[in-house]
């Protein structure tokens, strides 16, 4: 950090970066050279057979070339180890270092050719270890330059070499000139147009029409604002995360405050009301899960899954429910009957189309609970990923609701498909005419969770008893105003340290000003950090205490930002000088505060043993609100306390443990 400057552009990786590739590089070319040498040594008169003469120049070359070789690559190493991530400084001469340990590659590539050339030569009859020993290093080379150019392709930053975007000194940095203006709108021209590709490239695979087109630029313009005014590259961003992981699991350790102890003493009449919703939630995340279809039902059940679908569902179809959809041999369907355990006759409608802002979803009648239950399915495709980064704030429109709100675009859209499907084509009533005295639920995870937030706000006034469950739905959802007004019929269920229920462009933003902040005021060097902190997450122990610029700074020198964070956040390098420098103090922001949808249940994961937690695990869940989640957490399970097993199995046992103590 910052980005390191080669060949006149900026590439995305540091000058204390090699450090690691170089010492494994280094160790394989060690090895390298002594096996030449042996060879050499040992077979040094017994080049007298036919091509023997090129054989001896080959290994003495080689010898002579790899003895090069691991002398740069020694200093390289050397010197990338010295200074911190935001002290580069005594790494100012790595380029020079660089050039030659490249320069080094066009001899390589020489030998390796002329090494493939003996070996390929028929009337060579020299001894067969000397010709294996060749072919072993022939291949060796071409491995290590085919990784390189790989390795080269990896770090190369198409903005990079952007000298546009630097304003020289003797021009005006006023935004207002037509020319610094001018430069802005090319900077964020070209900056949207790179990301716009690389989602085009990555989305290449699925039919694209203007709605792609439109969520393309959105997200692209998503991605260009947020990455563009730091100088990050990826492994400062890991190391980071793995301070930051470290700094809050030493703030857990710490002893709670009184008001957090209180907090998690509620009432006996909430304690109550927890103890319905959480077997209510226990019973509709079978729905939410069973709108994944197979590819749930073959996770969870990966030796039988398979057996058990193709036995039962081509033999019987559904008839009286509606499908639309694909759902080749019938599988979705198949694996929905045997999560849920309903039949055929209980679902009223299923649709397995999928788009951009349109996702699958099911209406079925749960007799149990006597409610009829739409279940809108999570992210599962490319397109749902689309739906999920269209990220834009829009108005949701309501009748009488004193006070209307924003809401996350992509997801207010796709409940807007769920809407009118249910409205217009006439489910919900065909539903009703079924069962008039059964309630309306709508449930969904993940994706479906927000969708089915937002479902359930539109048919609030049409269905007065309407409840909502949304299991670990995305937190930047809701307005302040919207969240509060649907904490009188959802549940949102929240497991863990999850990372999609606190994602939001402003806790984004926070995570970037902490990882800059924690990074800028480190005073290990990044290697230290990323093997010490790669042993803590495998093997666990102690957080580290590692020494930083704001160790012995009194309190009234805190509130100043640090040189080295301020620098990274406002003196980027001359290519990604993005000039945004306007002032957004009158305007209101692009992304403004969203929360989690409803009430909220928590639900913490405890261990009877801090080392072995081989033992059954235990859940405690609470009662909490939208501030607690206004902090992206790190932990190696902020993925996978999201996924849909784990949840259900997190309700599970507590609806299990909470039972058994009633029955007690």
């Amino acid at each position: 950090m910052p980005g390191l400057v080669l060949f006149g552009r900026r590439w995305a990786i540091g000058s204390d970066d090699f450090v690691l590739p170089g010492a494994f590089e280094l160790f394989v070319r060690l090895v390298w050279w002594i096996g030449i040498l042996v060879l050499y040594t040992v077979h040094k008169g017994q080049f007298n057979c036919p091509g023997g003469g090129l054989l001896h120049s080959y290994l003495l070359g080689l010898i002579i070339l790899l003895a090069s070789i691991i002398c740069a690559l020694s200093a390289l190493v050397y010197i990338s180890m010295q200074g911190t991530i935001s002290n580069p400084g005594p790494r100012k001469s790595l380029p020079k270092i660089l050039y030659t340990r490249l320069l080094l590659y066009f001899p390589e590539f020489i030998w390796a050719v002329v090494g493939a050339v003996w070996v390929s030569d028929n009337s060579v009859q020299c001894e067969k270890t000397v010709i294996n020993g060749v072919i072993g290093t022939v291949i060796a080379s071409w491995i290590i330059i085919i990784f390189t150019v790989i390795g080269v392709v990896i770090v190369f930053d198409p903005l990079g070499g952007k000298k546009t975007f630097y304003l020289p000194d003797g021009v005006s940095r006023n935004l207002e000139s037509s020319q610094s203006g001018q430069l802005l709108y090319n900077v964020k021209s070209s900056a949207t147009r790179v990301w716009e590709k690389r989602i085009r490239l990555l989305c290449c695979c699925i039919v694209q029409d203007d709605d792609h087109r439109v969520a393309f630029t959105s997200i692209a313009e998503l991605f260009r604002n947020y990455f563009s005014d730091t100088d990050l590259v990826p492994s400062d961003i890991a190391a980071g995360l793995i301070l930051l992981h470290q700094e809050q699991d030493k703030m857990e350790n710490c002893p709670k405050e009184p008001e957090e102890v209180l907090c998690h003493s509620p009432s006996s009449l909430m304690t109550d009301d927890l103890d319905v919703e959480l077997e209510n939630a226990a019973h509709y995340m079978l729905f939410a899960a069973a709108a994944y279809g197979w590819p749930y039902y073959v996770y969870t059940n990966p030796y039988t899954a398979l057996c058990k679908i193709s036995g039962d569902c081509c033999r019987n179809r559904p008839t009286d429910s509606d499908i639309t959809g694909s759902d080749r041999h019938n599988f979705h369907f198949g694996s929905i009957l045997k999560i849920t355990g309903l039949q055929y006759r209980d679902f009223i409608h299923i649709s397995f189309h999928n788009k951009i802002y349109e996702i699958p979803f099911f209406v079925a009648l749960d007799h149990k609970k006597e409610a009829i239950v739409v279940a809108v399915r999570g992210t599962l495709s490319f397109e749902d990923i689309l739906t999920d980064l269209s990220a834009d704030c829009e108005d949701l429109t309501l009748e009488e609701v004193l006070e209307n709100g924003f809401v996350h675009k992509g997801i207010t859209q796709a409940a807007n498909y769920i809407y009118r499907k249910l409205i217009n084509d006439g489910i919900l009533n065909q539903a009703f005419t079924i069962a008039p005295e059964y309630k309306l639920v709508i449930v969904g995870h993940s994706l479906g969770g927000g969708t089915a937030s937002i479902l359930a706000i539109m048919l609030r006034n049409s269905f007065p008893t309407l409840r909502c469950y949304a299991f670990s739905p995305p937190g930047g959802l809701l307005s302040k105003s919207l969240a509060d007004y649907s904490k009188h019929f959802i549940v949102s269920v929240i497991l863990g340290k999850d990372l999609v229920a606190r994602l939001s462009m402003p806790n984004m933003e926070d995570l970037k000003r902490r990882i800059v902040r924690i990074v800028a005021n480190c005073n290990r060097p990044k290697y230290q950090i990323l093997l010490r902190g790669c042993w803590y997450e495998v093997f666990g122990g102690d957080p580290d205490d590692f020494p930083t610029e704001l160790d012995g700074r009194n309190q009234d020198a805190l509130t100043q930002p640090l040189l080295a964070e301020e620098s990274l956040m406002v003196h980027r390098s001359p290519s990604y000088n993005a000039l945004e420098e306007e002032s957004h103090s009158n305007s209101p922001p692009q992304y403004p505060h969203l929360y989690l949808p409803g009430k909220i249940i928590h639900i913490v994961e405890e261990c009877s043993s801090r080392r072995l937690c081989s033992s059954e695990i235990k859940y405690t869940a609470r009662w909490s609100n939208e501030t607690v989640f206004s902090s992206i957490l790190i932990s190696p399970k902020m993925i996978t306390d999201h996924m849909p097993d784990v949840v259900l199995k997190a309700l599970n046992s507590l609806s299990q443990e909470r039972g058994s103590c009633l029955s007690c």
